[in-house]
């Protein structure tokens, strides 16, 4: 669930320096990691983002045989990163209460993307990135956003 652990990514957000662990929530192409980039490296925190780790492991943007491995490889750096002191960012979509768990059990503060999936359809088409269409357009059709949070709020 999405609660008082939650941010909405805006211009009002405020980094808190005690926070050792965020982790992002939004669809595809909502501009988490321009977000990432942008507002949390500048505080010192490291990116976490399992694409990256996908294209390391298997070379592919999604390999359904390899998501348990993969996930089990983000954890375990998360855990690694957390034991040595670093500040992270999971830069992941995130959007169900059964992904947000792990992260929730180690803590983690939660930064909503507002995004529209129009919006981000949109930002699939001009960048022509048509694979992740029907993506995000299943996303955002199971992504179970906080109830207090209306349509006007995430736009």
């Amino acid at each position: 669930m999405l609660d008082s652990h939650t941010f909405i990514a805006n211009e009002r957000f405020a980094v808190d320096e005690d926070t050792v662990l965020y982790a992002m929530v939004g669809l595809p192409r909502s501009g988490k990691t321009t977000f990432c980039q942008k507002m949390l490296v500048p505080h010192g925190y490291v990116i976490v983002n399992p694409d990256n780790f996908r294209l390391a492991i298997h070379g592919q943007r999604f390999l359904a045989s390899a998501e348990p491995f993969v996930w089990s490889a983000v954890y375990a750096s998360v855990n690694a990163l957390l034991l040595t002191g670093h500040k992270i960012v999971v830069d992941a979509t995130n959007i169900t209460e059964k992904r947000r768990k792990p992260w929730l059990d180690r803590h983690a503060e939660f930064i909503l993307m507002g995004t529209t999936k129009e919006e981000c359809l949109r930002r699939a088409w001009q960048t022509n990135d048509q694979v992740i269409i029907p993506i995000i357009e299943r996303m955002a059709t199971e992504c179970d956003w906080p109830a207090a949070m209306g349509e006007k709020e995430r736009k």
